[in-house]
């Protein structure tokens, strides 16, 4: 196998006693393969973040849900929160217990409160109608409210979470009436959260949220834990080296922080962290070959199969991921000129990269789309009924081995009433 502008995959061994070409032959394309070496080594990196003993790592199923990587994250020892039911479910699967889930709900239905209730799970709420509905649900119970603290960071307007032009969290100036709710259903507020957004990579942006949540806990008297979100930044770009998010020095100053906190606070509080695509981005690579290469108005088009129904973020955020090129016969490309990489959908906006400076790309190669293993495959759907790919784990021992299945024809059809 011949490997172009393969430094990233190469230098981390990404696919052990495998390689590419023998991947998509195995298993069709395209295809998500993730690394469970990489996996294990970002949750330890978080679990290692701080000195303070009372700390929790929660995995973001939400950024890759896929349960055989779920199990190695319970592994781990981290905790995980939920956006939905279904999300619970399938951390109930993985073998997470009811105290270790956070169900983080956003503008949901009287039953799907109820079915977190049931189980005895932790619910955040984001808005006083939703603490009121939570308190008529289950009068006198314990409840966590996501506050916005009017601080937000992001790669993208539509990630940002945070701040004066978001739908989340409760204001500022409305903890007198969230304290009133809490007194006429005898609620008991055992923690609160907030998300400020997702891909930053300025780690000085996180400390000056985690203040602003650490201000609006001293309004609540017995605090059991207190939730300051994620967002915990990767390089995307990194064939053009872009530096990584400085955790060391992160760790060390959020390490004051808390203990400051704590002091004041008089009780050694749980402090939570959500970091999101941290964990699973990099353990990830989409591989997709390559059908037809075309000139049009002077524009190089190299077509794939990997449409935007498989990997949704180019289009949906404009977001870049670096990109490889394998080559089953050892032919060299002779220069590097730039190419739009676009993949199978019947949409002009189906680009994966635009005006792209890769090496001459040749059909039949296999294209290898890095840092896809968060917001990947758990966005991916049928549109234009095309099958989802399935999902390969590089084990710790180099071995690859089957975690989800290709989509079949017959699972296109599978809930009809025919």
């Amino acid at each position: 196998m011949l490997g172009l502008n393969n430094a990233v995959t190469e230098k981390n061994n990404f696919y052990g006693n495998t390689d590419p070409i023998k991947l998509v032959e195995k298993y069709g394309s395209p295809l998500y393969v993730y690394n469970e070496t990489i996996f294990r080594e970002r949750c330890r990196e978080l679990k290692n973040l701080v000195t303070y003993k009372n700390f929790s790592v929660n995995y973001s199923v939400k950024a890759n849900g896929n349960l055989s990587l779920l199990k190695i994250a319970k592994e781990e020892g981290l905790n995980a929160d939920a956006m939905s039911p279904g999300e619970i479910y399938v951390e109930e699967l993985a073998g997470f217990k009811p105290e270790d889930i956070l169900y983080i709900s956003n503008n949901v239905s009287a039953e799907e409160m109820q079915f977190a209730i049931d189980r005895d799970i932790t619910i955040s709420v984001d808005s006083l109608s939703q603490l009121e509905m939570y308190g008529k649900l289950n009068t006198g119970g314990k409840i966590c409210i996501r506050f916005n603290p009017g601080v937000g960071a992001g790669h993208h307007e539509k990630v940002v979470t945070g701040g004066k032009k978001t739908k989340f969290g409760v204001a500022i100036e409305d903890i007198p009436v969230v304290k009133d709710i809490l007194k006429t259903y005898n609620l008991n507020l055992i923690g609160i959260n907030q998300h400020i957004g997702s891909l930053f990579m300025d780690g000085d942006k996180y400390i000056e949220g985690a203040q602003s949540i650490l201000s609006i806990a001293k309004n609540f008297d017995d605090l059991e834990f207190i939730d300051m979100g994620g967002g915990f930044g990767i390089p995307y770009k990194k064939l053009s080296s872009e530096p990584r998010l400085d955790l060391q020095h992160l760790g060390k100053e959020l390490d004051k922080v808390l203990h400051q906190f704590a002091e004041e606070y008089g009780k050694e509080v749980t402090f939570k962290i959500e970091p999101g695509r941290y964990i699973s981005a990099e353990c990830g690579v989409l591989l997709g070959e390559v059908h037809s290469i075309k000139e049009n108005y002077g524009i190089t088009y190299v077509g794939t199969d990997i449409g935007f129904n498989v990997l949704k973020r180019p289009v949906m955020y404009d977001s870049h991921h670096d990109i490889e090129v394998y080559r089953k016969d050892n032919i060299p490309s002779k220069n590097s000129h730039p190419v739009t990489l676009v993949g199978n959908i019947c949409e002009s906006g189906d680009i994966l990269a635009q005006d792209r400076l890769l090496p001459q790309i040749m059909e039949k190669d296999i294209i290898g789309v890095l840092d896809s293993g968060a917001y990947g495959y758990c966005m991916a759907s049928n549109y234009n009924n095309r099958l989802r790919p399935a999902e390969v784990l590089i084990d710790s021992q180099g071995n690859d081995r089957l975690v989800r299945r290709r989509d079949t024809y017959e699972d296109l059809v599978r809930n009809f009433d025919i």
